[in-house]
Formats: structure tokens, sequence, C-alpha cells
């Protein structure tokens, strides 16, 4: 492994714990602005969670390309040097900021590590319980306690779509595609939003619903999840039903318990 996982994961807890959880429910009005719509928001615990990362990352990893959420911003050419880099560190600072923003406990914090434009690690922190979900590929998917203790994730047995929970947003889907995906998702027994994939997607990778779907892809938002899923037994694919990869931003995507599972909700939900 280019980046040792244990420490990486240590890193994000660091800075969650210097940057992110003293602001939690004490941000004042200067300390959130607005990115592109309102509930796009960026914080001060955002940027300043970045800028410990990424110092930590360069002391550990500095032949590594950085791609964090709030460097992006700043500099969105750095996305078109992902898919060449032979080694890259892609990390969301606070994932979920419009919850931490409101107050609401449903973030966190995201890092993965891409090599040759795979995805070989994945991590995500949850600052208000204080562990990890994590994994490597072909090494599996675990959640990790802060003392040390771990247990394996596993997905859930297969079920008929109409008895499948899952998350979904309808954020993303315009027009006519947004009318349809709300509309079939009512043939799932139940659906949410959680406004945050890291907790999305470490809802599914434990087992506890079967499946999450999203249109816009940032890999900010999905490296580390998907391969989590998948290390956790899943199945995960465009809309078109081709791998996902870091570098690819558009195109959909579906995580879901098993290639059966996935099959059916591309039909059914997707259309």
């Amino acid at each position: 492994m280019p980046v040792d996982v244990i420490v990486l994961a240590d890193v994000l807890r660091q800075a969650a714990k210097s940057e992110i959880v003293p602001r939690f429910r004490r941000l004042e009005a200067h300390d959130v602005r607005r990115k592109s719509e309102p509930s796009d928001l960026v914080t001060e615990a955002d940027e300043q969670a970045e800028r410990f990362i990424k110092a930590e990352i360069e002391r550990l990893a500095p032949q590594a390309l950085f791609i964090g959420e709030e460097t992006v911003a700043s500099d969105p050419d750095l996305l078109g040097k992902l898919k060449d880099a032979e080694l890259a560190v892609i990390v969301d600072p606070v994932d979920g900021t419009f919850n931490f923003a409101s107050g609401i406990p449903a973030f966190g914090v995201m890092a993965s590590v891409v090599y040759k434009g795979e995805a070989v690690a994945g991590i995500i922190y949850d600052p208000m319980s204080d562990d990890w979900v994590m994994a490597e590929k072909g090494g599996g998917a675990f959640a990790r306690r802060s003392d040390g203790q771990s247990a394996r994730l596993a997905v859930a047995e297969a079920k008929p779509l109409e008895q499948m929970y899952g998350m979904a947003s309808g954020a993303y889907f315009f027009d006519e595609e947004r009318l349809r995906v709300l509309t079939n998702l009512a043939k799932v027994r139940f659906f949410a939003s959680y406004r945050c994939s890291a907790q999305e997607y470490r809802t599914i990778a434990s087992g506890h619903v079967d499946f999450v779907i999203y249109n816009k892809l940032m890999p900010w938002d999905h490296v580390a999840g998907s391969l989590i899923v998948q290390e956790a037994g899943g199945h995960v694919a465009k809309f078109d039903g081709s791998p996902y990869r870091p570098s690819e931003f558009t195109g959909g995507l579906i995580a879901a318990t098993s290639k059966e599972s996935w099959d059916i909700l591309r039909r059914e939900i997707i259309g």
C-alpha cells in the first residue's frame, strides 16, 4: 500500500478532533459561506480541516497528488490531473456540510488512496461516534473503533425490489429524469436521504440498507465509499453498467447488495 491506511485514518481523526468537532453547533454567521446554491455550503471547519489533512499528507506521501474538495474549489484544474496521477489522495474534510452547519450530527470525514487510476484504499471517519469504516482493495471492509477493536463488514442479503430499503436523492436529477426516478422509487419499501454520502455508504456497507443511488459523481464523495461497499460484498457500477473510476465525474452510480439487485434497480428505478 503506497500510503499507510491506519496512519491516514488517524490523520482524519486528528483533523476532526482539532478543527471540526470544536466548531460543531458553535459556528458564527461569518464561518459559513454559500458556494453554488443555498444548500451547497463551506464552513471554517471544512477549510481548516482540509489544511490540516493536506499538510499531514504532504509529510506522509509527498509524491501524492492531493485532491481535496475545498482545494479543488480554489483550483478546478486539479481534477483534470487525477486521471494521469500515479498516486493521489482524495479528501472530503466534512462530508455533509449542510448537516454540520445545521447542527445535525450526520456528517463524516473521508479519504481515499488512488494508485495508477484505481482506488486501493478508502476510509470514512465519523467524528460523533469516533470510529471508522475502511477498506483496502482485496482485503475486505472493516469497522474499526478508536480502541483498536474491529469487525468485518458485510452487505445485507439480496431482497426483492418491493422489500428493499435504500438511500437516494432527487437533488441532482433534473427535469423529466427527476420525475421518473422519484416516481419509480415508490416501487421500493422505503427510501431516504441523509444528505451525506459518508453516512449513507457506511449504512449500506454495514448491512442496514440495500442500495444507494447518486447522480452527481465528485471523487471526494464516492471513491472511498464505493470501494468499501465492494469490499463488503456489494456491487457498484455507473448507470450504464460500466465500472466506476475515480477520474470519471458523470454517469450516475448505483451501489447495491448484489449484481442481481443492481440490475433490478437500474431497470426499475433509473429506467
